[in-house]
């Protein structure tokens, strides 16, 4: 096997590389995720400074880049979807970019609000809203290709300081997913630690609405229909295929599988997990909101109507987001099945 482009790493992330590899000259992929995104003083979700938005140094758009609005249509949503029992729920919003969260401290209908950034402890109690928006797809995955007949795992090296992309030993038990047979060099990035962030969340005592904005793709889509994997780069506003480039100073991702994630949360208790398109979820539940914010708004084209079109028209992040929404009715985590 002939090995990925090579990208030289500073000291500081590479010395961050040989430590968690103790000793040895490649990790898997996750494992290289985790250091590169979440290790403290060098991973990209670690550092200073702005990645989302519009301004100088930023590198991508979520929804949170049209808030206020965006949290107004959140609010809204859980609304419809509670009813009355809104005002008995704290909103739990984890993973935010933002100290203040996406409802950046606008009215509100919930008992109380909060967020858990990145590295905090998970613990949520109770009637709650548990929200997040672009929290899975940035968490570590696994990568596999098909090669003489079997799958094989890929890892990166970081021998004389270069990183380049190599087949590992598997890094545990090779998920029992992956189909028996596929074409040579088909790629699968398996989005394992999203799921398993899933039931983490599930498990714990609460009950009410699960709410997750994010991009995906179902199981049979993942095997079947993405020969080249999921895995992506961004940076400055640009998406690329150089996972290894820039490491530490550019965002890796992959698309969630939105049937792991609604298998975990059915087996704990959740009724019927769905996965519809942002445009869809908030033109269904949000409806009211957005008729009068376009009444008030008529004859012109003001901020919030802009932010509007960015969220739901089907060319900007109506369609290329879903939301998958699940309610528990009363207690906490139930097994299931």
């Amino acid at each position: 096997m002939q090995p990925s482009p090579s990208q030289s790493a500073d000291p500081a992330i590479l010395g961050a590389l040989r430590a968690r590899a103790g000793g040895s000259e490649s990790l898997g992929f996750a494992d290289f995720m985790e250091v590169v995104l979440y290790q403290p003083g060098v991973g990209y979700y670690r550092r200073d400074g702005p990645r989302i938005g519009y301004g100088p140094g930023t590198d991508f758009l979520t929804a949170t880049a049209s808030a206020p609005l965006f949290g107004r249509l959140v609010a809204a949503a859980c609304s419809r979807l509670l009813g009355p029992c809104v005002a008995e729920a704290q909103f739990v919003e984890i993973g935010s970019e933002r100290g203040t969260g996406v409802l950046g401290g606008t009215p509100h209908p919930f008992r109380l609000a909060r967020v858990i950034g990145i590295g905090e402890p998970l613990r949520i109690e109770g009637p709650s809203v548990v929200f997040s928006n672009e929290l899975f797809d940035a968490q570590p995955f696994r990568r596999f290709r098909f090669r003489d007949g079997g799958w094989r795992e890929l890892g990166v090296s970081f021998g004389d300081g270069v990183l380049a992309e190599v087949e590992i030993p598997p890094e545990g038990r090779v998920p029992a997913q992956l189909p028996g047979a596929a074409p040579e060099g088909y790629v699968i990035d398996a989005p394992l630690a999203s799921a398993a962030l899933a039931r983490r969340i599930a498990e714990q005592p609460w009950s009410g609405l699960f709410l997750a904005f994010d991009y995906g793709k179902s199981w049979e889509e993942i095997a079947f229909e993405t020969p080249s994997g999921t895995a992506r780069a961004y940076r400055n506003h640009s998406q690329a295929n150089g996972l290894l480039e820039f490491p530490g100073r550019q965002d890796l991702t992959c698309h969630v599988c939105w049937d792991w994630l609604s298998d975990a949360l059915r087996g704990l208790g959740f009724a019927d997990p769905r996965v519809e398109s942002q445009e869809a979820f908030f033109t269904r539940n949000a409806g009211e909101f957005i008729a009068g914010l376009a009444a008030s708004e008529a004859g012109r084209m003001s901020r919030e109507k802009l932010s509007l079109l960015q969220l739901l028209h089907p060319a900007n992040m109506g369609q290329k987001f879903q939301v998958l929404w699940a309610m528990r009715q009363t207690g906490g985590p139930r097994a299931v099945g």
